[in-house]
C-alpha cells in the first residue's frame, strides 16, 4: 500500500503543478476599422506546451488562435503562480511594426536607421492585466496555420515585460519599490548570431503620469555611453541582465525604487524596455496611503444621570491619507436590548485640517439622546472605514455610567479606608497637640499661684 501511496501522491503533485494557471489566455484582438473606430474580435493564446493536440476552437479565426512557444520560459513561469482565485487577466493583441526608439538618448540603440531584415514579417503585441500581474509581450507569429490536427497559428514569445505589484499600495513616507523584470529571445537563429555574443545593448525608461502630466522619472542605458536625462525624486533602477550567455534567451531585472513616497507622486507608472526597434511597456497603478488614527474623549467613562443626556463625544480621525473613502459610523453596544445598534442621536463632522506630509485629520461628533436605567454599562463606540483599513475599520470606545446605579468598587472601597484612616490619624495628632497645649497651660497657673 505504501508504494500506492506514494505514487497516488507524486501524481496529485505532478497534477498540481501542471493545472497551476490557466491553460488559455482570452483575449481581444484590436485592430483600426476605419473612420477613428476599433474593432474588437475575439482571440486566444495557448500557453501550455504539452504532448496532446491543442483543443480545436473552431469560433476563432486560426490566424487569432496561437500557440505560444516561451524559450524564456517567463510567460509559462507567471502564469503557473498565479492564484487559483485570482479573476482571469484582461488581454488584449493587437499588430506591431518594429521601429527604432525616438528618444534622444536611446539613439545609441539604432546606429542604423533601417530595421534589420531579421525582423522582417509579421509581428503582435499582446497586453494583459490584472490585480497580481500586469505585462505586455512580443510575439512573432508563423506566417501560416498549422492545419493538423487543429487549426491553430504556431508563435514565439520575443520581448516580454512583466511586473507582479500592478497596484502598489504604499505607506505614505515609505520607500516604494516597483519590481520588474523582462525577457528576451533572439526571433530567429540569424539574430542572434548577427550580433556579438551575449545579451543585447537596452534602453530602461520609467514614466509618472498624473492628473493629466507626465514626467520621465528614469532612464538608463547600461553598457551605452552618452547624455542621459538626469533621475528625478531620488529615482533608482536596477538596470541589469541577470545572465551573458553567449545565444540567449536571456532575462533582465528593472526594478524601480522610490524614496520616502508623498501623496503628489501616486499614479500610472510606465515602464518601458527599449531593444533595437522593439519595445515592450507595461504600466503600474501606483497608490500612497496612510491609515488613521482613531481616539474617542471623553474616555474612558461618560456620566449621566436619567432621563438627562451624556455629554458630547468627540472622535478624533487623525493624519490619514487619501481624504477620499473615510465614513464615520457611531455605534451603541449593551443597553437595554443587550447587543449591537447604531447610536441615535445628532451627529456630524467638522472640515479637513491638512498636515505639512500630506494627510489629513478630522473630527466626528455625537450628541447622544437622553439615556436610562436600562443602559448602565453600555459602551459607545467610534468606527473608522478607510482604503487602508481592513474590512472591519478601526474604532474607539467610551463607557456609559448611569448616576446613581453604579455600586462602590473596590477602589472606592479602598480610598474609603485610607481616608478614614488619615482621618483617625489627624484627630489623634489634634487631640495630643490638644493635651499637651492643655498640660503646658495649667503648669503656668500652678506656677503663678506659688509666687
Amino acid at each position: 500500500m505504501k508504494p500506492l501511496s506514494l505514487l497516488l501522491a507524486v501524481a496529485l503533485g505532478t497534477a498540481t503543478v501542471v493545472s497551476a494557471g490557466p491553460a488559455v489566455i482570452e483575449c481581444w484582438f484590436v485592430e483600426d476599422a476605419g473612420g477613428g473606430r476599433l474593432s474588437k474580435k475575439p482571440s486566444a493564446l495557448l500557453l501550455r506546451q504539452s504532448s496532446e493536440s491543442p483543443p480545436p476552437r473552431p469560433d476563432l479565426d486560426p490566424e487569432r488562435y496561437l500557440k505560444v512557444h516561451d524559450p524564456a520560459g517567463t510567460l509559462l513561469a507567471a502564469f503557473r503562480r498565479y492564484p487559483r482565485d485570482a479573476p482571469a487577466p484582461r488581454c488584449e493583441m493587437s499588430h506591431y511594426v518594429p521601429l527604432p526608439a525616438s528618444a534622444i538618448w536611446l539613439s545609441g540603440l539604432t546606429p542604423e536607421q533601417s530595421c534589420p531584415r531579421a525582423l522582417d514579417g509579421r509581428w503582435l503585441m499582446v497586453s494583459m492585466s490584472s490585480p497580481v500581474l500586469s505585462l505586455s509581450s512580443l510575439l512573432r507569429p508563423q506566417s501560416e496555420p498549422q492545419p493538423e490536427p487543429a487549426l491553430i497559428t504556431m508563435a514565439t514569445a520575443v520581448l516580454t515585460v512583466l511586473t507582479h505589484t500592478p497596484t502598489p499600495r504604499i505607506r505614505l513616507g515609505q520607500d516604494a519599490l516597483l519590481d520588474l523584470s523582462f525577457a528576451y529571445s533572439p526571433p530567429t537563429p540569424k539574430a542572434a548570431t548577427s550580433l556579438a555574443p551575449g545579451p543585447p545593448p537596452f534602453g530602461l525608461e520609467w514614466r509618472r503620469q498624473h492628473l493629466g502630466k507626465g514626467h520621465l522619472m528614469l532612464a538608463a542605458t547600461p553598457g551605452l555611453s552618452g547624455q542621459m536625462p538626469a533621475a528625478r525624486e531620488g529615482a533608482v533602477a536596477f538596470a541589469a541582465w541577470d545572465d551573458d550567455e553567449p545565444l540567449g534567451p536571456w532575462t533582465g531585472n528593472g526594478t524601480f525604487w522610490l524614496p520616502a513616497v508623498q501623496p503628489f507622486q501616486e499614479g500610472t507608472y510606465l515602464a518601458t524596455v527599449h531593444l533595437p526597434y522593439l519595445q515592450g511597456q507595461t504600466t503600474l497603478e501606483l497608490a500612497v496611503q496612510k491609515p488613521p488614527k482613531v481616539t474617542l474623549t471623553p474616555a474612558p467613562l461618560i456620566w449621566a444621570a436619567p432621563r438627562e443626556a451624556p455629554p458630547e463625544l468627540l472622535c478624533l480621525v487623525s493624519h490619514f491619507y487619501p481624504s477620499e473613502g473615510l465614513e464615520v459610523e457611531w455605534e451603541l453596544w449593551g443597553g437595554p436590548e443587550g447587543r449591537f445598534q447604531k447610536a441615535e442621536g445628532q451627529r456630524w463632522l467638522s472640515a479637513l485640517s491638512h498636515h505639512s506630509d500630506g494627510s489629513v485629520s478630522l473630527s466626528a461628533h455625537l450628541q447622544p439622546p437622553p439615556v436610562t436605567t436600562g443602559q448602565h454599562g453600555a459602551r459607545y463606540a467610534c468606527r473608522v472605514h478607510h482604503p487602508s483599513l481592513p474590512a472591519l475599520g478601526r474604532s474607539a470606545e467610551v463607557t456609559l455610567q448611569v448616576a446613581g446605579l453604579s455600586g462602590p468598587s473596590l477602589e472606592d472601597g479602598v480610598g474609603l479606608f485610607l481616608s478614614a484612616f488619615l482621618l483617625l490619624g489627624l484627630i489623634n495628632v489634634l487631640g495630643w497637640a490638644g493635651e499637651s497645649a492643655y498640660l503646658a497651660t495649667s503648669k503656668d497657673s500652678v506656677e503663678k499661684k506659688t509666687q
